[in-house]
């Protein structure tokens, strides 16, 4: 049985009205943000050809994700990039104290300057065919939310919808986006981790798959080990395990992975994270004022160190 979650939404929205469900993003010095799920799993292509295959993992304590996508293929790492930057939008509201809602609306040359892209006529082109691969990628999970677990089929986002000029050129004014309830809950739960500013500037599909690894599990924890095989598992990369053997050595070798120094162990087969320092909270946030609640980084880190 589907969880019923209408009531929940329900209460965090003032009235059903189009005035109070539509958010318009709109914050240009947001922090980036990424839901800790999306984060874990290894929901994205890392390809650059369309991915047409059925994907299920499992992470070995009862999570397991089964991602299916449309005849355009599976959503990428680089479509994420829509998602990211609603996140952080949404949860630069949430701190302000300000109303949000499921349904976005986007101003698509922003969009692209905050995510470092360009801003010609194919990366407008290509935001509309990130948006299609997002909206057809469906995923069925029993990953926990919130306070509730969900086992059931859902997409990232419900609807999309972008507004164009005329012309030649047809560029994309804006684009209107309706976010799935699943992905609304977690970010009202807070469900969120801060990502490096530079994570738009890491190229390769590899680089940003294992910086939100590391960035879940080291966290603000001084090191952290993984095995190669199953850093591997984890990323999602369909390459088999000697060439990513070789992107970890070049990884290790160049060592540009945002907060996190990354060390390969031949012997043992493990990649080793040491934390950069640069998780430093900036001096606006030096004097805090309590309000009964932690900020998401803290309880991760406290499960980390004391699992359970």
């Amino acid at each position: 049985m589907v969880p019923d979650t209408t009531n929940t939404v329900e209460q965090l929205l003032p009235e059903r009205h189009p005035e109070h469900d539509l958010f318009i993003c709109d914050v240009s010095d947001a922090v980036l943000k990424d839901l800790m799920a999306q984060m874990e799993h290894p929901f994205y292509s890392l390809s650059k050809k369309p991915e047409m295959t059925v994907r299920r993992y499992e992470d070995g304590r009862g999570n397991w994700i089964e991602v299916t996508p449309s005849f355009k293929g599976l959503a990428t790492i680089y479509d994420k990039d829509i998602l990211i930057y609603c996140i952080s939008q949404i949860m630069h509201k949430i701190k302000r104290g300000e109303q949000v809602g499921r349904r976005v609306r986007i101003n698509t040359y922003d969009l692209l300057v905050f995510t470092n892209r360009g801003t010609s006529g194919r990366d407008y082109l290509a935001l509309q065919e990130a948006l299609e691969r997002i909206r057809g990628t469906t995923i069925k999970t029993n990953i926990r939310t919130g306070t509730e677990e969900q086992m059931d089929m859902f997409g990232l986002i419900e609807a999309a919808s972008v507004r164009r000029k005329h012309g030649l050129d047809g560029r994309l004014l804006w684009c209107e986006i309706e976010l799935s309830e699943w992905v609304f809950n977690a970010i009202k739960a807070q469900e969120v981790l801060t990502l490096h500013r530079d994570y738009f500037r890491l190229r390769k599909p590899m680089e940003r798959r294992v910086y939100e690894i590391a960035r879940k599990h080291c966290g603000r924890q001084s090191q952290w080990k993984i095995g190669l095989a199953l850093l591997l598992k984890k990323s999602g990369s369909q390459s088999p395990e000697k060439k990513f053997r070789l992107m970890i050595r070049n990884l290790a070798k160049f060592d540009h992975l945002p907060d996190y120094h990354v060390n390969f162990d031949e012997e043992a087969d493990m990649v080793i994270f040491t934390n950069r320092g640069t998780m430093v909270s900036s001096s606006r946030d030096a004097v805090v004022i309590w309000e009964g609640r932690l900020d998401p980084d803290v309880y991760h880190d406290a499960r980390m160190a004391a699992p359970g």
